[in-house]
């Protein structure tokens, strides 16, 4: 593979977890959390190297155990506060500076397991074909926009005012939410300042709600539980 067309997998997993504690390294299917995405990664054949960042030495012990790199993330980036595009900034810097010359990077959030290797790839060729920035995966948004309403003062009223709440289901547009299952992107195109992981001229891929669950409360794991068990 060349330069132009070398993939490098970023797989973000700090050790702080507030809402799940030691999410990332709890047991999903039989294996830990972060060992899913770890295996996507490697599975697909447009990435050549698969990296975890993190801050946290169990978590580094499991990413070496599943066949990846390790990053150490530097505290400030493991913050509760913190956001993942400037942990993506950091590590691109570092494998620049250690002579990494990939022209992508797919970033794989851990809280996404059941992904696949096609879904990874996807947005890749997506990415490389129609000369995107970037690219991410959607799904079916869980709320209509349309369905959607704010309290005031006890009184409700619907977030945007061209809503009609009271539609069916059929007649409301279609609506789509982010899924963190891949995000893909050109790694020198990633802008210096700014939150957004979707920028530029960019794309986008949908994934099906039975591979779109993201774990984010404890609720979400027991439910990721279920359906691994399912799968298997």
């Amino acid at each position: 593979m060349s330069n132009a067309e070398r993939v490098v997998a970023a797989i973000p997993a700090r050790g702080g977890s507030k809402s799940v504690r030691r999410k990332n390294v709890r047991e999903v299917g039989g294996k830990p959390l972060l060992a899913w995405s770890i295996e996507v990664a490697i599975e697909t054949d447009a990435i050549g190297r698969t990296i975890v960042s993190t801050d946290s030495d169990e978590i580094a012990a499991v990413a070496k155990e599943y066949g990846a790199e390790v990053s150490e993330r530097p505290a400030r980036l493991a913050a509760d506060d913190a956001l993942v595009i400037d942990t993506l900034r950091d590590l691109i810097k570092k494998l620049r500076r250690d002579g990494e010359q990939a022209k992508y990077m797919a970033m794989l959030e851990p809280t996404c397991p059941f992904r696949a290797p096609k879904d990874v790839q996807s947005a890749l060729d997506l990415l490389m074909k129609e000369n995107f920035d970037s690219v991410a995966s959607f799904t079916d948004a869980k709320l209509n926009p349309h369905r959607a309403w704010t309290i005031e003062d006890n009184q409700p009223r619907t977030v945007t005012d061209a809503a009609s709440p009271w539609q069916p289901r059929q007649a409301l547009p279609e609506a789509y939410e982010l899924n963190g299952g891949v995000y893909a992107f050109v790694m020198d195109a990633l802008p210096d300042s700014g939150p957004a992981l979707l920028f530029g001229h960019s794309g986008a891929i949908t994934m099906p709600p039975e591979r779109s669950v993201d774990i984010d409360q404890p609720l979400d794991l027991e439910f990721a539980r279920l359906i691994a068990d399912r799968r298997h």
